[in-house]
């Protein structure tokens, strides 16, 4: 049985992987026409279908030998439909196989019909979320080091996906393309190199108890599976360096080589899916019980001061590497700019680097700690996340900056990454999401939807809503003052009166929101708090009104200070046309032409003369 559900998770992982590395290739390696996939990328479409399938078999095979381990029963037992459903709705890994198995199949359909890049784009997206699904269910959170284990092996799974894939799609294409696509991928590939070799690094430090390990079936396919990766490292070193400063390349030393690294995949993900369905060393230190540890996945801290505030770091793997790739594309931008001989506004650089600080503290400083322990300080990390962090970003311009430095088609025809980014600006979705009352609705009608309801409950006992709150604040805050106050380019022209009018309503309903948290007699979290046992926090319910007060408080002053930019950018832009008009003005007079308030007089005395002829 056990032997059976490997050999399905490696069916489900290479299906996976194959279908990523597909549709990386159809969106990004090869040429598109215009926003549509090309002839080239019409020939991967098969081996699309393909993989989907493949995907979708392995993972529907994965939840039925799972639920018969789980049961430990014989697999005709585990058939039974009442069993099998009630696995995939009410277990938590059953739901994340289920959903993995959707996205397969959603993929396999769409397959068939998908031909514009920005819908590729989307499916890429897709599967890769439905890839990573079930890791979050990978490993329990009383094992400790809970976000930085499911974080690290969730960056793991993904580099590893988009540097699998895209060998197994190259391998696929034809000479022609494989010239191409290889340059760009090869980009690509080292960076995916690095972080699969650092995720695993960390998550096998991590798991493993270094004093046992080494005599344990665990450790020995970890020791395996690093010199595997150490051996398709190598070979990517020789890829690049068979590609960089020649004219002609090898294109049959090249298949040959692709041919070896791409069987060391495969060996590779098959001793992942070992990996997967082994059991590992614990770690020593662990105590016997905390509810903080069995709950959270962290030992609850001591009560909470300054310099506990500040000073304490609990890394969340998968938000540092979030920050570590914007970090990286930002600095990547400006260097491309520099070289180019352009300036960028050092201002814009320090503002953004704020954001992703702020963003850092909230998640993995002592706020970030605190707030899985306390709704005050819950609700001030997500203050931070939702009004002071976007701030940041937003003026950092991080989609001028893109714009600006992005990688056009490489044709005349090709659209090309910055391309396709300002197809989805202009599209009808990013219009959509770029009206005003949208964004205000998305950004305070979250609060009610999120606060008053029990998804907030629901949320705070997963890593998955942890994970998802944090976006989705970072999102909301962002889409919000990216549309009031933003310097990036926007679909729609806002006038200054409406954003004015905008940030007096969005002031106005936190308010609103934050008196009704005041005045509630109930604890909103459904005992989750309670759960922790935190012997530090003794009345939830006043925590809970602190917590609404931070937010009204916390809520307010960004808002004015947006009013307040608002304001200033308002009587720049007029000062600007002023002195735009007094230079027309100034052009003409010396052209001898009258300006345009002489025109205006000019105009009005003809219909005075023509209404006096008239009468």
């Amino acid at each position: 049985m056990n032997f059976l559900n490997t050999t399905f998770k490696y069916i489900n992982i290479l299906g996976g992987f194959a279908t990523i590395g597909a549709l990386l290739a159809m969106a990004f390696l090869l040429l598109d026409v215009e926003g549509k996939v090309s002839t080239s990328a019409e020939k991967l479409r098969n081996f699309l279908k393909a993989s989907a399938f493949v995907w979708f078999i392995g993972v529907v095979g994965s939840i039925l030998f799972t639920l018969a381990q789980i049961l430990d029963t014989p697999l005709s037992e585990a058939l039974d439909v009442m069993t099998i459903r009630s696995f995939i709705t009410q277990i938590t890994l059953g739901q994340y196989l289920a959903f993995e198995a959707v996205i397969a199949l959603i993929i396999f359909v769409c397959a068939f019909q998908a031909r514009k890049i920005l819908a590729l784009i989307f499916l890429l997206a897709a599967s890769i979320l439905g890839l990573i699904a079930p890791v979050f269910q990978s490993h329990a959170a009383s094992g400790g080091s809970h976000s930085l284990v499911i974080g690290s092996l969730v960056i793991h799974v993904i580099a590893l996906s988009l540097w699998v894939g895209g060998i197994f799609a190259i391998a696929m294409l034809s000479a022609s393309d494989r010239a191409i696509s290889v340059p760009r991928f090869s980009q690509l590939a080292l960076w995916a190199a690095i972080a699969v070799v650092v995720s695993g690094t960390i998550n096998a430090w991590t798991r493993l108890n270094f004093e046992s390990a080494w005599n344990s079936t665990y450790g020995y396919i970890v020791i395996a599976k690093s010199l595997a990766t150490i051996a398709l490292v190598g070979l990517g070193y020789l890829h690049r360096k068979n590609l960089e400063g020649k004219q002609s390349i090898n294109w049959v030393g090249f298949a040959k080589l692709l041919t070896v690294e791409a069987i060391i995949m495969v060996v590779t993900v098959a001793m992942g899916a070992w990996l997967s369905n082994t059991s590992s060393p614990d770690r020593p230190g662990i105590p016997e019980f905390d509810p903080g540890l069995s709950i959270v996945g962290i030992a609850t801290p001591l009560k909470p001061t300054w310099s506990r505030i500040f000073l304490s770091y609990e890394p969340d793997a998968l938000m540092i590497g979030i920050l570590v790739i914007m970090v990286a594309l930002y600095v990547k931008g400006v260097m491309v700019l520099t070289k180019r001989g352009d300036k960028w506004p050092v201002g814009r650089t320090i503002s953004f680097a704020l954001g992703i600080s702020v963003i850092d503290f909230a998640t993995s400083g002592g706020l970030g700690v605190y707030a899985q322990f306390s709704f005050s300080y819950h609700m001030l990390a997500h203050m931070l996340l939702a009004m002071v962090a976007p701030i940041g970003l937003v003026l950092g311009a991080p989609m001028t900056l893109a714009l600006r430095t992005l990688p056009q088609g490489r044709t005349s025809t090709e659209r090309g990454v910055r391309g396709s980014l300002l197809a989805a600006l202009h599209s009808k979705v990013g219009t959509f999401y770029t009206n005003p009352v949208v964004a205000l609705l998305i950004f305070d009608g979250s609060l009610f939807a999120l606060y008053f309801t029990d998804l907030f409950a629901s949320m705070m006992q997963s890593h998955v809503g942890h994970l998802f709150m944090t976006l989705h604040f970072l999102a909301a805050g962002f889409l919000f003052f990216f549309v009031v106050i933003g310097i990036d380019p926007n679909p729609r022209k806002i006038p200054y009166l409406v954003q004015i009018v905008v940030l007096f309503a969005a002031m106005s309903i936190h308010a609103f929101f934050s008196i009704a948290l005041m005045s509630t007699t109930t604890l909103i979290d459904k005992g989750y708090f309670a759960s922790l046992q935190t012997p530090w926090l003794t009345d939830l319910l006043a925590d809970q009104k602190l917590g609404a007060s931070i937010g009204w408080a916390m809520g307010e002053i960004p808002i004015l200070m947006a009013l307040v930019a608002t304001f200033i950018n308002w009587r720049r832009e007029d000062a600007r046309e002023a002195k735009r008009i007094d230079r027309n003005t100034v052009r003409q007079a010396a052209m001898g032409q009258p300006d345009e308030l002489a025109n205006y007089n000019q105009y009005l005395q003809k219909l005075a003369q023509r209404d006096k002829n008239e009468s």
